[in-house]
């Protein structure tokens, strides 16, 4: 088995994705016996490709945070004979096909939820951590095909061409209406919880850095150093905003600052001494 790839599985065993090899189950193929054995392509359509698939779909679905039992051995046997047997391309492009159909389906759920704009931007969140999150499984799951097929032929890189979908079909459309919506929320505190703001600018960051300059303000917010150094010039700049700032949240409904000139608090009674 290739040194490097077996060298991955503790990593996804460590992180939860996949389970730990079961010291009495035997793979799917001895690597030994991989280069007598034949693959034809009704082996592939019947056999390697469907266990790839569902293992793939099992880690699409999967709950950020969440836990499934997959057989890293199994997958990564299936994905080393097909690419020893000349089905590098033919596995690369039903991967890629595949992972276009699940995201051009979140898509439209996407789509299916516009009308509220607060549930909208939370299954947006949700969507792209659950995606990124499948990534971080099924990128190391084909890694013999990245590294022998992928970056060696195509010149590219697996990870970076299967966000690249994402970002095509999912945000790339809906980014400007996803950072406006996001943009105004932050201005009422806690309409969106912190965290999922937080989430969503960080990933969004990690699949374009180039997002950031369709909202600067919004992405330094969460994104350290993604503005120039302040400079001595914008200080007044700065004031008017934090003055504005509180002068908003002071005018919310049901806003009180119980500030009456005294440090004494509200429910406390003067208390004599002798």
């Amino acid at each position: 088995m290739d040194e490097s790839i077996e060298a991955m599985e503790p990593e996804l065993v460590e992180s939860g994705v996949v389970d730990p090899p079961e010291k009495n189950s035997a793979p799917l193929l001895r690597p030994g016996s991989m280069v007598m054995m034949s693959l034809t392509v009704a082996d592939y359509e019947m056999h390697y490709w469907p266990k790839l698939q569902g293992a793939i779909d099992q880690l699409l679905t999967l709950k950020p945070g969440g836990y499934i039992s997959i057989s890293y051995e199994q997958m990564y046997s299936c994905v080393y004979k097909c690419v020893c047997k000349q089905f590098s391309e033919r596995l690369y492009k039903d991967l890629l096909n595949h992972i276009e159909q699940h995201v051009c389906h979140l898509a439209e759920q996407l789509s299916n939820s516009m009308q509220d704009s607060r549930h909208f931007v939370e299954t947006f969140a949700f969507t792209m951590n659950q995606y990124l999150q499948a990534l971080a499984g099924i990128v190391p799951i084909f890694n013999y095909m990245n590294r022998f097929y992928v970056e060696n032929k195509l010149k590219t890189d697996l990870n970076e061409e299967l966000r690249k979908i994402f970002r095509s079909h999912v945000v790339d459309s809906q980014i400007t209406k996803l950072l406006n919506l996001v943009d105004e929320a932050s201005c009422q505190p806690f309409a969106i919880s912190p965290p999922t703001m937080a989430s969503l600018i960080q990933n969004l960051f990690n699949l374009n850095a180039e997002y950031v300059h369709l909202k600067p303000g919004l992405f330094s917010r969460y994104i350290p150093n993604v503005l120039p150094p302040t400079s001595a010039n914008q200080m007044d700049a700065y004031i008017a905003e934090v003055k504005q700032m509180q002068s908003d949240i002071h005018k919310m409904q049901g806003f009180n600052s119980n500030f009456d000139g005294s440090r004494k608090r509200s429910f406390e009674e003067d208390v004599s001494i002798n």
